[in-house]
């Protein structure tokens, strides 16, 4: 049986499935019915196959005029032909005795003189076209409308006007809708030429835009619509000359709401007048529209907007907005787009035996939605019991008769237009039977369960086959009276009942089985007569409820007495429940409507109602939703935040209220902020309501400020948030980086809990938005939590007593996290542990528990190798002593770089104990943590290290490299540039070069050095009205960037005052720019004179101090004792170095320093100089030791804020620091050798304590061993086994006097004389006099010494001075006296050729 069902559900698709159903026919004759397909064959039957039918042409609307002649086209094709008929409003046409119409050989219908009168239109209506083939079916067109145009009739006429020449103008011409393509214009009784300027609008309203004299005159409109022309009233049209006064703009002709059907063409009308002329544009829902670059919109003449071939996308609210300059005025209209009927899915050809149930499918689309018939036959489907609409648009047939037999068709149609689509039914004849056996009547057929609407048929198998397991049956039924006859079959073989469906109640029903074999149907069981029970008497749904809300919290609820009560209506229940939710409430009622209180704000409910009689509940209604009213919110905003930005901005965050809590569309938030010090001044700021974050601006420095948040829907405002305090900072902090590591932590344990305190970066400058804490046994990185930046203190809680807990802190802000700071704590141990004792021994079940973990590796340590390439080594406390694996197990390196706060980590697996980390970013600090694995067990991170890659060349050069003219100064640019994106570094300067010609080589552009990381450099006394080419370089500590692309800027025509002085002349491609060259800080170069005239005072002022000092010392000569002399003699012994021949050629003056009254020598420490206003400056030994700048400074020189080169990058400056007021630390050279070579000295232009310093403080010494200021973090100064000497200069006046330093005690330290060298002194002035200046040389054992940094502080009193000599152990003897005194005149001429130079 299960086969034969599965036929009957098969027959749709092949005609193998089809044949099979036809020799089944007799056993299954309920058996479903076959769709479209090759008819079903078997032997001995007629062979009915489906017959296409359908029309080619079909009728469409069609407008005429009064007398002429229509054709109404048709032709339908089948075999044999249609014979085709027409119908009018529904009626037939006779049109064998109709003179006017007449059916043309290919079934159209010609009409002529259409006749069409007030009181009389035959010819207008809806007409339908019907093909019928005999023996086959008839088949229907869709309706199409005649529409006649009727007597023209002027409901608007041309009036007299005048319009101002380059103005718009209208003419209006209305005539009833069908005549308006018969509406043409004249212009002095001419037919008047449409263009561009001209057009008619399809109102028939003629537009005129920019008016000339040519278009005054007398304007009519004709009708032409095949009778005599009618002619409007004539209009004259003035042009007046343009008063050149402003005049309002008003418009002429306004949009009005259209409505169009897809595929044809609207015309927006929309002109303006007013002085000056009007432009117009268009938009479309608050979006602009491009009627330049679109291919369907086109703006017309006057400013009328036309659309093409309108789609549904078309449909909107459009505005026209013109627009004059002094005002705008704008008007809109509503487009609204309409679709005729689509099919979607067409009605499909069905084959079917009788009493089976079949469905004709038809979906279709369309705006408006259209309503969908059925015709069978070209007859009306009217709904029965057995022709249902199902689905709103299927026909469903029930038990077929032979009759159904036909063409069925589906008709769809809406305001804009109607369609159909058909589908032939063929009824089968039931296949014979095969020779065999078939089974008798089933026996004992019985109702065993009758109901209302359903009944329950048993029996037993028939008495030619008492086992009966392959047999199926049918039951047949119909209603008493009724000879269409349905069938319900047994779902499978062997099965002996069945439950009929969808009967009605109390009425009479007759069955009737049969059973099936394999060899056909069998005789039918005798009929069983069965009445279904009586329904109760219910009352059916109430109609009409509707619900409407009545204020937040309240909703009425109302409706109608049911149509079909069944007697009186006893209550009403009405039940209602809140959407969303599963939980329906009821009341009883009444009445007919009934409100609901105490319902939630802004919440959508549903309900619905149930009346009841005596009988009990009836049928309830639909569910009908509504919301109640909307109200100010009751809670405020939730999770409000302050963020400081700045010194004078904060941004506020907040989330909306919670939703139960809004009570409407939250429409904006309202922030109100004070001075916590000024409760009463408010400030109120509005938002909109998608917005959740605003920033505060304009907010005084350092000042708390109280900030709350309130929420608003149409109907208010809501509570707002409580006051929340912020302090804008005192000043601008920097957070281009990372806050720097805490300045201290502290831990204080308690048994489950551990105390955190701490203390902010050293580096106040940084902003710190924060602090994340982390902790955990072992490893820091189990927990994290984030506290606030004023917070200097936390309690952990719920830890586990006695237990080691690793704690770390990290300072973070928008950047990203800085360098944590490491604390350990045991906790301590619990008081009693008997109770927990006792838990664990009598707990009835103990969990297994996971893998112990593995203990972390320790002392991670990241070692530098390259820009992009870190080791990482660790030791594993679990493997033995030597540190061998043995097993499997493995180790798991992950690394981060904190910039920017989101970046993720990588990892990277290793099976020893290092692991080699390449592809890193150069000068980047990245945190590395390693943990190990091995089977199940794994430990946790490790500590992290931390390593910043080595810098690199950038790799990218300056951005955005733009030149501007100084305002007032055309000989002046300013060139302007961002660094380079890949700095691989800390910039330490810039070089611009620029040239006339973009193809000269390199180097013979002109050089413009820039210290420091300045983004910004002027350049003086340029040619005026020339092109200059200029390129940007970027250098970092390794070395030069690529150029930047050539940027054009010419000078400006107009001669202006150029900067101070001159710049400097081009001094070719060999020129490199000094360090200490006399650039100001723009650029131009300092007067000479100034320079010359400073000189002059200086030299003067020191001369007098020598004198002074002379005296002092013949002073402090009278006190020395003999035990002095002897100290000085075993020193001079040993050193050599004051032993002078007598005559005057010979003796050398000692090192005198200018500036310098007392030199003491202490020794360095390995580390930096803490001192932060002091900067290195090595001296060169001579003048070949000079070579250009390096600005490659030690880093931590470079982020000492105050010292010398910190302000040389700041303002570009290549003086010495006595510019500044302030005196630079000096490196200098000393060596045991005497020096004889004589030294070239150079003296710049610069201020005299530079010049002066170039003179005195050169020392003979290779070029080798020149050093610069990094050389105190050198590794051969870590080897170095004993200190360097430093000699420190105490204050004194610039050039009070000189003084020979004192002698350190002896002592062998070593250098490596092949340290780098940061040159100071340049070779600007190759001409000036030469002098012999022999330098101090002070040593021990012949081995050399290296630099020893002058400390220069501000210049104290003379006392102090007088004091300090006074305690000196370096006195003279009279005839030693005299030497020094010839040394100070050969150092008096020194000064004197300085002076002439």
């Amino acid at each position: 049986m299960a086969a034969e069902r599965g036929a009957r559900r098969l027959l749709s698709t092949s005609s193998f499935w089809l044949y099979c159903l036809l020799l089944l026919g007799r056993r299954a004759p309920g058996a479903a019915a076959a769709r479209s397909g090759s008819a079903p064959q078997y032997p001995g039957a007629s062979i009915r196959t489906f017959t296409p039918f359908y029309f080619l042409v079909e009728p469409v609307d069609t407008l005429s005029v009064r007398g002429s002649s229509v054709i109404l086209n048709c032709s339908a094709y089948s075999e044999p032909s249609p014979k085709i008929e027409w119908k009018k409003d529904g009626t037939f046409l006779n049109l064998v005795s109709d003179d006017r119409r007449q059916l043309l050989p290919d079934g159209s219908l010609f009409i002529s003189n259409v006749v069409h009168s007030k009181h009389n239109k035959p010819d207008e209506g809806y007409y339908q076209c019907v093909a019928t083939v005999e023996s086959l079916g008839t088949i229907v067109s869709r309706t199409a409308k005649l529409t006649v145009a009727g007597l023209p009739r002027f409901t608007s006429q041309p009036e007299p006007s005048s319009v101002y020449a380059g103005n718009s103008a209208i003419l209006n011409c209305e005539v009833n809708a069908d005549l308006v393509p018969f509406v043409r214009w004249e212009q002095n009784r001419q037919p008047l030429l449409l263009d561009d300027r001209v057009i008619k609008l399809p109102s028939g309203t003629l537009v005129i835009s920019n008016a000339t004299e040519g278009d005054s005159g007398l304007y009519r409109c004709v009708v032409e619509s095949g009778g005599p022309p009618k002619y409007s009233d004539e209009a004259e049209l003035k042009v007046l000359p343009d008063p050149e006064v402003t005049s309002h703009l008003v418009f002429l002709k306004q949009p009005s709401p259209l409505v169009r059907v897809i595929g044809q063409d609207v015309v927006l009308p929309c002109v303006a007048s007013g002085l000056p002329t009007p432009a117009i544009k268009w938009m479309k829902n608050e979006e602009a529209l491009d009627t330049e670059s679109s291919e369907r919109l086109v703006l017309l003449s006057g400013g009328s907007l036309e659309i093409s071939d309108v789609t549904e996308d078309d449909a909107g609210t459009y505005f026209c907005i013109a627009d004059n300059g002094n005002e705008t005025i704008e008007a809109q209209a509503e487009l609204t787009v309409q679709a005729q009927p689509e099919f979607l899915k067409q009605p499909t050809n069905i084959y079917a035996h009788e009493s089976m149930d079949i469905i004709f499918e038809c979906e279709v689309t369309g705006k408006p939605t259209p309503t969908v018939k059925w015709v069978k036959n070209g007859d009306m489907v009217i709904p029965s019991d057995y022709f249902k609409i199902v689905k709103e648009h299927n026909l469903q047939v029930l038990g077929l008769v032979k009759s159904d037999e036909g063409f069925y068709q589906c008709i769809a149609e809406n305001d804009v237009g109607n369609a159909q689509a058909g589908a032939q039914l063929i009824i089968l004849e039931h296949a014979p039977a095969t020779t065999g056996p078939l089974p008798s009547a089933p026996r004992d057929v019985v109702a065993s369960l009758v109901s209302t609407r359903f009944i329950k048929l048993t029996w037993r198998t028939p008495a030619s086959d008492p086992h009966g397991d392959n047999l199926t049956y049918s039951v047949f039924y119909t209603k008493e009276g009724i000879a269409r006859e349905r069938v319900e079959n047994t779902s499978r073989p062997g099965e002996m009942q069945v439950t009929i469906q969808n009967l009605m109640p109390a009425t009479v029903y007759i069955f009737r089985v049969m059973a099936q074999n394999k060899h056909g149907s069998g005789e039918s069981s005798a009929p069983l007569r069965v009445e279904t029970q009586p329904e109760v008497q219910l009352p059916g749904p109430a109609p009409n409820i509707r619900a409407y809300a009545v204020s937040p919290t309240s909703i009425t609820v109302m409706w109608e007495t049911p149509l079909s009560g069944n007697g009186e209506i006893q209550n009403y229940k009405l039940y209602y429940m809140e959407k969303g939710t599963d939980k329906e409430q009821d009341v009883d009622v009444s009445s007919h409507s009934y409100t609901i209180n105490g319902l939630k704000k802004y919440t959508e409910y549903s309900f619905r109602v149930v009346a009841y009689n005596k009988h009990g509940p009836g049928v309830s209604t639909q569910d009908v939703a509504v919301r109640t009213l909307s109200d100010v919110p009751s809670a405020a905003p939730q999770n409000l935040s302050l963020e400081v930005r700045n010194s004078k901005s904060i941004m506020i965050h907040w989330q909306p209220p919670a939703p139960a809590t809004q009570n409407g569309q939250i429409t904006g938030y309202k922030i109100r902020y004070r001075k916590a010090s000024r409760k009463s001044d408010v400030t109120e700021t509005l938002v909109s309501g998608t917005q959740l974050s605003q920033l505060i601006e304009g907010l005084d420095r350092g000042t708390e400020y109280n900030f709350r948040v309130a929420a608003l829907t149409i109907n208010g405002t809501g509570p707002a948030t409580d006051w929340l305090s912020a302090e804008t900072f005192e000043s601008d902090l920097d957070e281009t980086r990372v806050p720097e590591v805490p300045s201290s932590l502290h831990v204080r344990p308690l048994v489950t809990s551990i105390v955190v305190s701490w203390t902010p970066p050293e580096n106040q400058n940084i902003v710190v938005r924060g602090y994340a804490i982390g902790y955990g046994i072992g490893s820091p990185h189990a927990q994290t939590i984030k506290v606030d930046y004023k917070q200097r203190y936390y309690t952990i809680e719920n830890l586990d007593p006695s237990s080691h807990y690793v704690i770390t802190l990290k300072a973070f802000n928008n950047v990203g996290e800085g360098i944590p700071l490491y604390e350990s704590a045991v906790t301590r141990p619990h008081t009693d542990t008997s109770e927990v004792d006792l838990f664990v021994i009598n707990a009835p079940y103990t969990p297994v528990p996971d893998p112990t973990p593995m203990m972390p590796p320790v002392g991670v340590q990241a070692s530098i190798l390259s820009h992009d390439t870190i080791r990482i080594t660790w030791a594993d406390n679990s493997l033995p002593k030597h540190q061998k694996i043995t097993d499997s197990r493995y180790y798991t390196v992950r690394w981060k770089t904190n910039i920017p706060a989101n970046t993720k980590y990588k990892n990277a697996n290793a099976t020893t104990l290092s692991y080699l980390v390449t592809g890193l970013k150069p000068n980047t600090l990245y945190e590395f943590s390693v943990m190990v694995t091995k089977g199940r067990r794994s430990s946790t991170w490790s500590m992290t290290a931390h390593g910043t890659t080595f810098e690199l060349v950038p790799t990218s050069p300056p951005k955005d490299v733009t030149v501007v003219s100084k305002e007032g100064k055309p000989k002046t640019i300013i060139v302007n540039w961002q660094p380079p994106s890949e700095a691989n570094g800390k910039i330490t300067g810039y070089i611009i070069y620029y040239s006339t010609d973009v193809n000269a080589e390199i180097h013979d552009w002109v050089i413009e050095p820039v210290v420091g990381n300045r983004l910004t450099h002027q350049i003086q006394e340029l040619t005026l009205d020339t092109p200059y080419y200029f390129k940007i370089q970027a250098r970092n500590s390794k070395g030069m960037g690529p150029m930047s692309e050539a940027v054009q800027f010419r000078t400006p025509k107009a001669s202006g005052s150029g900067g101070k002085g001159s710049r400097l002349p081009d001094l070719g491609s060999d020129y490199k720019p000094p360090m200490s060259g006399s650039n100001s800080p723009h650029g131009s170069p300092t007067s000479p004179l100034d320079s010359n005239m400073l000189l002059v005072i200086i030299v003067s002022v020191g001369v007098i101090t020598i004198v002074v000092v002379v005296i002092i010392a013949v002073f402090c000569t009278r006190r020395t004792t003999s035990h002095q002399k002897k100290k000085r003699a075993a020193c001079k012994s040993v050193n050599g170095s004051h032993k002078y021949k007598g005559n005057s050629k010979d003796v050398k003056p000692p090192d005198l320093w200018i500036h310098h009254e007392r030199l003491e020598l202490k020794p360095i420490d390995k580390s930096p100089d803490p001192n932060p206003i002091m900067t290195d400056t090595p001296i060169p030994r001579n003048s070949q030791d000079i070579t250009p700048v390096d600005n490659s400074l030690d880093s931590n020189i470079h982020q000492r804020r105050n010292s010398y080169r910190g302000h040389e990058s700041e303002d570009s400056m290549s003086t010495l620091a006595g510019r500044r007021g302030m005196r630079p630390k000096m490196m200098m050279p000393f060596d045991s050798q005497p020096p004889q070579q004589s030294v070239r000295n150079t003296p710049s232009t610069d201020t005299m304590p530079a010049s002066s310093s170039q003179t005195c403080c050169t020392d003979h010494q290779d070029p080798e061993g020149a050093t610069s200021s990094s050389y105190l973090a050198s590794s051969q100064e870590e080897d170095s086994g004993q200190s360097l000497p430093t000699a420190h200069v105490r204050p004194s006046h610039p050039l009070k006097s000189f003084a020979v330093p004192a002698i350190p005690p002896p002592g062998p330290p070593t250098y490596d004389p092949a340290l780098p060298s940061t040159p100071l002194l340049s070779q600007q002035a190759l001409n000036h006099h030469i002098h012999s200046v022999k330098t101090a040389s002070i040593g021990t054992l012949g081995r050399s010494r290296p630099p020893m940094p002058v400390v220069v502080p501000s210049a104290p009193e003379v006392q102090e001075t007088t004091r300090m000599l006074e305690d000196s152990e370096s006195s003279y003897e009279p005839d030693e006296l005299t030497k020094e005194m010839a040394h100070l005149e050969g150092l008096m001429k020194d000064l004197n050729a300085i002076t002439t130079a």
